[in-house]
């Protein structure tokens, strides 16, 4: 049980924290001298000192301290961004996130990094930039930590061709309305799911509509998640090839046979070697590779083999995620063992130092409920191969167009801070039932423009 207190003086406000366990109690304090602010800055203000005072009054009560401190949002590169367009210097930005959030000092360069990245990527865009997202809500079969939209292949076969044919109907309709205002389109992205569970034939499809629906003549990049090695064949590489595509993902997650088999991937680490090996074959100037940290049967040293095979491969991006144990994956509801706290801590470091190391930087990252540890997922890269897509949807800088089951369409007007959202269904067949309804929702998108682009 906790007891929160807040005073507000006529020179500081100030919160208390009791903190009740195990019949002892832990107290934590903060305050803050008043300032002339307006509302919504005071609001802010007092939720920070509830929320320190609550930090202290924890860190006193289990002795130990989280390396991201008092910090409990899933952006916490926005801070450090804010920090850095005050005109705050690197060293100033480092020390406040510390001093002020409690954040380890690995943390707080994390999040200067992403946050240069972010300002980076604003600098290049305009008005009227976007990107375009479409979801394929299809995998070969579940893995046991996925809480993804998505339907395995053994179960709904019969359910791609009609999802194909509706979302084309939704290609057509937010190309016309992206036509309309003027929006042009600066990075693609077809996640999902696993899109390369569709055949070649259907791939190919796919984004000659994509093509022919939208102006993609100016997008910087263009990406297909083929996360799933087992999906990946030369057919389906020359599709996407000859469809403009430039950025693939190959997704071991981790390359030992026996953590695979735990979190129920039906392919092997030899499999993604194979995967490698035919993209770059095909050419592609971009591959993204995803590990997990933290999963079932895995351990500190694993990790580091699978890291260390995984960068032998030379990607250009590698995204370094945390197991998040989310409400209704296999792995929550079995209550399967995962490794300490301790171990996922362990894995990232090595991760953090290895890949510094290797000349790649972090460009994006967040923070998840239920994450392992309470950590983090760092999307790192090469010089000059950021995804901007990434940056755009964790920055929120600039509207996402997302077409396909559940995607969610995000509009930005970045020089008032104005967010809203458009969602679609999430499962196959509710798209195909309601696909009708779901293109009447995108005239939200024309609305939205209309109030705050003029």
């Amino acid at each position: 049980a906790a007891a929160v207190k807040l005073t507000r003086g006529p020179v500081f406000d100030a919160a208390s924290v009791r903190l009740y366990l195990d019949g002892a109690v832990y107290h934590g304090a903060a305050r803050r001298r008043k300032t002339d602010m307006d509302q919504l800055e005071t609001d802010r203000i007092l939720q920070r000192l509830i929320k320190t005072a609550f930090y202290r009054a924890a860190v006193r009560a289990t002795g130990k301290k989280p390396v991201w401190g008092a910090l409990t949002g899933i952006r916490p590169g926005k801070i450090a961004t804010g920090l850095l367009e005050e005109g705050k210097t690197d060293h100033e930005v480092v020390k406040t996130l510390m001093k002020e959030y409690y954040l380890s000092p690995e943390r707080a360069e994390l999040c200067l990094d992403t946050a240069r990245a972010g300002l980076e990527a604003e600098r290049s865009l305009k008005a009227r930039d976007v990107a375009l997202y479409v979801g394929i809500p299809f995998c070969p079969t579940r893995c046991h930590y996925c809480s993804f939209v998505s339907h395995s292949v053994e179960k709904s076969m019969a359910l791609i061709e009609p999802f194909l044919d509706a979302l084309r109907r939704e290609i057509d309709a937010a190309g016309d309305i992206a036509g309309r205002l003027g929006l042009n389109i600066v990075s693609v992205y077809v996640g999902g799911g696993t899109p390369t569970t569709l055949s070649a034939e259907q791939l190919e499809s796919l984004l000659k509509h994509l093509g022919g629906a939208f102006n993609l003549s100016n997008a910087r990049e263009f990406t297909v998640e083929a996360g799933r090695p087992d999906t990946i064949t030369p057919e389906k590489l020359r599709a996407l090839k000859e469809g403009g595509v430039g950025r693939v993902s190959v997704n071991p997650q981790t390359m030992r046979d026996e953590v695979l088999q735990a979190i129920g991937r039906r392919h092997t680490a030899e499999e993604t070697r194979r995967a490698m090996a035919l993209v770059r074959e095909a050419g592609f100037p971009c591959v993204n590779m995803d590990l997990i940290a933290g999963l079932p049967g895995d351990s500190a040293e694993g990790f580091a083999r699978s890291l260390d095979e995984v960068l032998a491969f030379e990607p250009e991006n590698v995204t370094v995620h945390t197991l998040s144990r989310k409400k209704g994956t296999r792995i929550t509801l079995d209550n399967t063992p995962i490794p300490s706290e301790e171990a996922v801590g362990a894995m990232l470091d090595y991760a953090a130092t290895r890949l510094r190391g290797e000349n790649y930087r972090p460009y994006y990252l967040y923070r998840q409920k239920y994450i392992a540890g309470g950590f983090e997922n760092v999307g790192w890269a090469r010089p000059g191969y950021e995804s901007l897509y990434n940056i755009l949807i964790m920055e929120e800088l600039r509207t996402v167009l997302a077409l396909g089951g559940g995607g969610v369409t995000k509009l930005v007007a970045p020089h008032i801070g104005r967010i809203e959202r458009i969602f679609n269904v999430k499962y196959p067949y509710e798209y195909v039932r309601d696909i009708d309804t779901l293109i009447a929702r995108k005239k939200g998108v024309e609305d939205f423009y209309a109030r705050f682009f003029g």
